[in-house]
């Protein structure tokens, strides 16, 4: 399954990682033990966030790849579902069948 995972450091870690120099190398190894989709990074709530996007084998790999950063960042980790446009038009029989039958 698709999902979004949003990933967010709290500021004293965060700040911790990048005076020390480790930032860049720790999220370099998670990255590629985890092998996202794609990363993107921002700023959410005030917290250095990354929304990372992968496609999970199985609802196990959500602690494979939350783990390194609860771990090696005291991160905050959600998960957001999420489809591609090919999911998207396998859905279109769900999209009927609620029309007929909770559409006014």
């Amino acid at each position: 399954m698709r999902v979004i995972m949003k990933v967010s450091m709290p500021t004293p870690e965060g700040n911790a990682k990048v005076l020390g120099g480790t930032l860049d190398s720790t999220l370099s190894k998670i990255f590629a033990d985890i092998k996202p989709e794609a990363v993107y990074f921002t700023a959410m709530d005030g917290k250095r966030t990354a929304l990372v996007v992968l496609d999970l084998a199985e609802p196990s790999d959500m602690v494979r790849v939350a783990e390194p950063f609860f771990l090696g960042l005291n991160a905050g980790v959600e998960y957001f579902p999420a489809m591609v446009p090919a999911d998207l038009q396998k859905a279109a029989p769900h999209f009927e069948k609620a029309v007929k039958e909770y559409g006014r």
